[in-house]
């Protein structure tokens, strides 16, 4: 018996990926480094579809039939490289080596170009849907090779979530392109979890509503323009009363939020990009702050806030849900934006309308808005050079400026941090202005490091003689 497909790495996402594929009628070998975990799969989910159970990664490449395709489901990092190593010298001419894991783009495009030379294909694959969505169809974004797609695509697009009957996974683009989108895709997960909790704290702290209250507040978002899988959990998590203690479950958890590095990774790549993802970045820098609990213990004895008191208007609970919505829409705008950069960068053609189709079911930011930015990028001529841009959007968030304002002072007058609510707002007034101080900045770095500067009445690039009579020259005439 030959199987279609083989697995190593037989931790949660690994066994879960090889079950769909096998309960999609697809033969899977396993294999694992401890045959321990493989047998346990064996034993407890057996009987729900072909597998060949296999001891060695030599084994497991004789049990596939050609091209074999394998996929490996190991830690980020030095554990796929050294995988990678092993499976090579096994491997011939057209065969597909996957990395289904959170690894970087970066990692990927070298592992491509590495494998490419022994005529392998290197497919890396961005899996979004956690544990039941690797089970029960998550959302596939494979970059690699077209030839590659095609022996693969089929297979993936299979196992994938369905939104209204069509396959959340499609080819995204060459190389690194796959994971990139991941990457993206956690950034913008970062920032919308942040802007949940920041509607959190101000609908309790500043109003007082407390968590099984807020459990039937964003029950009813979840109906409206907020329609989210993020927003349908968080209204279980607020209703939910820890067993032991009988308080609300968010009261007796610690407040100091994990990370696994891809927020981080979205953040230095935006830099490096020049991509401005400033909702995104604080996000990331807010579960930092969260994580320092000595010194925000210290601080709570030391730093005074000068809070006010403010009278909330009748409206505030719809203020707040305006503003969640507003800075939403700007961590998507964010993400999209960063997606344009590197497409130019990297020479990816990324088709933004498939990669926001990808997002609608299956993965963690799948939400009602991915049909309105499909529709924005649908037509190549009618494409908005930003997400806030397209006509839907522009609208929605003009609606929603006057209570995030509002939102974002009354938060700044009572202490109440919003980092991403905040930054989201300046971001949109940044885009929106007509006039950015960027104007000293170049003032300030010509007269430093004579860096130039343009001018707004006449083309050209020129220079202040700083130091001398402050007459101007072309910057042709200071080399």
């Amino acid at each position: 018996m030959s199987a279609q497909i083989g697995v190593t790495g037989l931790a949660v996402m690994g066994a879960n990926l090889a079950r769909n594929l096998a309960r999609n009628g697809y033969t899977v070998a396993l294999h694992n480094r401890s045959v321990e975990k493989t047998d346990a799969l064996l034993q407890k989910h057996g009987e729900e579809g072909e597998f060949i159970r296999t001891e060695t990664l030599q084994e497991l490449v004789d049990s596939l039939e050609k091209p074999r395709r394998v996929l490996i489901m190991v830690k980020a990092g030095k554990p796929v490289d050294s995988v990678i190593d092993q499976l090579t010298p096994l491997l011939e001419p057209g065969d597909i080596v996957i990395d289904g894991g959170n690894s970087h783009y970066e990692d990927t495009r070298r592992r491509e170009a590495a494998l490419s030379k022994h005529d392998l294909h290197f497919v890396g694959v961005g899996v979004s849907g956690g544990e039941e969505g690797a089970l029960l169809g998550p959302s596939i974004m494979p970059g690699g090779s077209r030839e590659s797609y095609d022996s693969l695509g089929p297979m993936l697009e299979k196992i994938s979530a369905k939104y209204n009957g069509e396959p959340c996974c499609r080819w995204i683009g060459t190389d690194g392109a796959g994971h990139f989108v991941k990457m993206v895709h956690n950034g913008i997960e970062y920032a919308d979890m942040q802007v949940i909790g920041e509607a959190f704290d101000l609908l309790r702290s500043a109003a007082g509503i407390e968590p099984a209250d807020q459990a039937r507040i964003f029950t009813d978002w979840n109906t409206g323009t907020l329609s989210s899988f993020l927003i349908e959990i968080t209204a279980e998590v607020l209703g939910h009363t820890d067993e032991r203690t009988g308080r609300p479950f968010v009261d007796v958890v610690v407040d100091a939020a994990g990370q696994k590095g891809t927020g981080r990774w979205t953040v230095v790549s935006a830099l490096e990009l020049g991509s401005p993802t400033s909702g995104i970045a604080e996000s990331v820098f807010a579960r930092a702050l969260s994580s320092q609990l000595e010194q925000r213990l210290e601080a709570q004895g030391v730093l005074h806030g000068h809070e006010g008191t403010v009278e909330l208007p009748e409206s505030f609970v719809e203020d707040v849900r305006l503003a969640l919505y507003a800075s939403k829409l700007v961590s998507y705008a964010q993400g999209i934006d960063m997606l344009t950069a590197a497409a130019g960068e990297y020479r990816w053609e990324l088709k933004l309308d498939e990669i926001a189709s990808l997002w609608r079911a299956g993965c963690i930011i799948r939400a009602e808005l991915l049909d309105d930015i499909m529709k924005a990028y649908a037509v190549a001529d009618e494409r908005p050079a930003n997400l806030l841009l397209a006509p839907a959007f522009a609208e929605a968030i003009a609606g929603a400026v006057p209570a995030w304002r509002r939102v974002v002072s009354t938060a700044v007058q009572l202490g109440i941090p919003v980092p991403v609510f905040s930054a989201s707002l300046a971001y949109y007034d940044g885009l929106r202005r007509k006039r950015l101080p960027a104007a000293l900045t170049q003032g300030l770095r010509d007269l430093f490091g004579a860096h130039t500067y343009n001018r707004v009445d006449t083309e050209g690039t020129f220079h202040t003689l700083w130091g001398e009579d402050k007459s101007e020259i072309s910057a042709v005439d200071t080399h």
